[in-house]
């Protein structure tokens, strides 16, 4: 076995005391800390589960890497460092990874977390049982057997994972895929509880019967309204932690969270619409703005469900030429986001965002453009085309949505209609194609163009549009035997803005309020995989 990584932690903290009466100052930067170690933030909507596997969104996954620790996690620059895992290293071909893991470990109840955990996780995450919508994602980590499981054609035990011992994990791939070590940084690949799960089944997850290895225990869970979650004596490096407790709170309308931050109810809170100058220039060291690696865009649905107008490449790229994203970036969110017309954003590592050629038109150019196509569609002012577009609870979302539906309703003369769904609606009506056009966000499960391009060939199980193209799907599958890729994202990209599937809007910026007394956050890490136990408060 060639060794290609190997990181061992640092006690950073050393002995750190690990009740609630903390020692006055930290123990490395010297500096005076809180004797309330609580951290509080906001959230828009309830989160999908705290279940590794079954969690789909970014507010769950937030919740699930406090509660659960994977093979390895991301330091504040979002470069990979040990979790579960004390090494790792591959063959010298690069297609069977090697994970030793530490062997002071341990769940909640004080069992030793062992490989067999990672075997029954990442088995249960293929399982059709389990209906995981993130079981793709274990196809294309090209680990042997994925796809064949997800499919049912062999069964989760002849997936490509194996416990060489209680402290040695093995995987073996299909082939090389160069940022295969990533990827284990996603919730998805985290072990799980195999006793727990099968003694209370889908009820596993409740406070009162939930297992878990993270920095953190769940001890409440109140529906749309909080998650609480606090230290875990028996995590492995409980002695550095500092934070105490984490609560969650669930709040929908944005402007009230703002209240409620400015209130001193919320160590994190969201900034609304068009307010972030504004709370710049009176909170200078509170609001903050930086690039994310997400993207925001419309997707049309192509299935057969679709409507017969979104067939047509022409309509499909009159509406997303229509749209002035400057208007969005500049006058209504006004927080940094960079306007999209490609799918992958700019910060992604590696990724030299290409010329397409709508992007080089002015917005006078796109908009004659626009009516061009439409009218050889057959659609226009006279003939105005219909349908309903989707998207969830946001006053955000609200407002992008109604500008987008005024542009094209003074350019082309479409009727759209808005309608808003609450989160886990809305996730349930994309995924069965019951729409006709609908928001989408995607942030990076890692950093890699192929995180992002992933999602528009055709077996992707977030492929909500159900676009499908065969030079796509090809190129995709090439790439993940590529030393260096960015010639097939290249073209992808290109053939993203020739049949344009999808609208892009905007790439994000993290954009939120953050009390000044929270240290720690990972202004750097554009995934924006945190851990709140890499947090700490200091006194006023």
């Amino acid at each position: 076995m060639k060794k290609i990584l190997t990181l061992i932690s640092a006690c950073v903290f050393g002995s750190f005391l690990s009740t609630s009466l903390y020692a006055a100052n930290h123990p490395v930067t010297g500096e005076k800390l809180s004797a309330d170690q609580t951290f509080t933030y906001w959230h828009g909507d309830e989160h999908s589960s705290q279940d590794p596997q079954i969690v789909e969104d970014t507010y769950g996954a937030n919740i699930v890497r406090d509660l659960f620790e994977g093979l390895l996690s991301q330091d504040a620059e979002g470069n990979l460092v040990p979790g579960v895992a004390e090494s790792w290293s591959a063959n010298d071909a690069k297609d069977v990874y090697t994970f030793n893991l530490r062997k002071n470990a341990k769940w909640s109840n004080g069992d030793p977390v062992t490989a067999y955990d990672f075997v029954y996780g990442w088995q249960r995450a293929v399982d059709p049982a389990t209906a995981s919508p993130y079981s793709w994602y274990m196809d294309i980590m090209s680990i042997k057997n994925g796809g064949e499981a997800i499919n049912g054609d062999v069964q989760p035990s002849e997936l490509g994972v194996k416990a060489i011992d209680d402290y040695t994990f093995q995987v073996e791939l299909t082939a090389s895929l160069p940022y295969f070590a990533s990827m284990t940084t996603h919730g998805t690949t985290f072990p799980t509880h195999q006793a727990t799960i099968e003694k209370y089944g889908s009820d596993w997850t409740k406070p009162e019967n939930i297992v878990s290895n993270g920095a953190y225990v769940l001890t409440e869970h109140v529906l749309n309204e909080r998650v609480v979650r606090e230290r875990n004596p028996l995590y492995w490096n409980n002695a550095d932690t500092i934070i105490e407790k984490v609560v969650t709170l669930v709040i929908p309308d944005e402007s009230t969270g703002l209240i409620r931050y400015l209130a001193g109810e919320l160590d994190q809170g969201p900034v609304p619409p068009g307010q972030f100058k504004k709370l710049k220039a009176e909170y200078p060291d509170q609001a903050t703005s930086f690039p994310r690696l997400c993207n925001y865009y419309y997707t049309f649905n192509l299935s057969d469900s679709g409507i017969e107008a979104f067939q047509d490449v022409r309509v499909r790229k009159a509406m997303s030429y229509a749209i002035d994203r400057n208007v969005i970036t500049e006058d209504i969110l006004q927080a940094g986001q960079i306007p999209a017309y490609t799918f992958t954003p700019g910060a992604t590592a590696g990724f030299d965002t290409p010329s397409v050629a709508f992007s080089k038109m002015t917005q006078a150019e796109r908009d004659a453009k626009a009516v061009e196509l439409m009218d050889a569609a057959g659609y226009g002012k006279d003939n105005p085309l219909s349908f309903t577009m989707v998207y969830n609870t946001s006053e955000g979302h609200k407002q992008i949505a109604t500008v987008m539906s005024q542009m094209w309703k003074q350019k082309l003369g479409i009727n759209a209609t808005m309608e808003n769904m609450e989160w886990k609606t809305f996730l349930d009506v994309r995924g069965k194609q019951d729409f006709e056009i609908a928001r989408g966000a995607w942030c990076g499960d890692y950093n890699e163009a192929s995180t992002f391009l992933d999602l528009l060939t055709t077996p992707s199980g977030y492929n909500d549009g159900k676009f499908s193209n065969a030079a796509v799907d090809q190129l995709m599958s090439e790439a993940k035997t590529l030393a260096d890729a960015s010639s097939n994202y290249t073209t992808i990209e290109r053939i993203l803005a020739a049949e344009m599937p999808v609208i892009p809007i905007y790439h994000y910026a993290g954009v939120f309020m953050l009390n000044p007394q929270l240290k720690g956050w990972p202004y750097d890490n554009v995934e924006q995989n945190w851990y709140s136990r890499n947090f700490y408060k200091v006194a006023e």
